[in-house]
């Protein structure tokens, strides 16, 4: 799994895509792909992540935008030093398409950053 990298603020955003050959259908074309998030926080102030908003595009250029509060049912407090894991999963109709967005975070003084969600690439192929 290629990791793609972002850094925002002393948050670094780590994603790693992998494709799901035995949760696709190629006759339908459901094409599944996983994908791994890791957020640190290298920064000297604890941040929580309040909203995510994400834009998957697929090959023909179609945008589907997905926005929400926390991620995966959770709006985590990350300590500096701290770490958030977390992983899920989109499905496209074509074979290959992009993700990309960013993170709603706040400090304790309730001043708030959007952490970049780096562009990664999702790409049917057997693993």
């Amino acid at each position: 799994m290629i990791p793609y990298i972002a850094m925002t603020e002393g948050i670094e955003v780590t994603v790693r895509p992998v494709y799901l050959d035995d949760r696709s259908d190629l006759l339908n074309r459901r094409f599944v792909f996983g994908y791994f998030v890791r957020i640190e926080n290298q920064g000297d102030q604890e941040v929580q992540l309040l909203r995510c908003h994400w834009l998957i595009r697929d090959a023909t250029g179609r945008v589907q935008e997905v926005q929400g509060d926390g991620v995966v049912g959770v709006q985590p407090v990350i300590a500096p030093g701290g770490v958030h894991e977390y992983s899920s999963y989109c499905i496209l109709t074509t074979f290959e398409g992009n993700m990309e967005g960013n993170y709603l975070m706040q400090r304790p003084n309730g001043s708030r950053f959007r952490a970049t969600i780096p562009r990664f690439n999702l790409r049917a192929a057997s693993n």
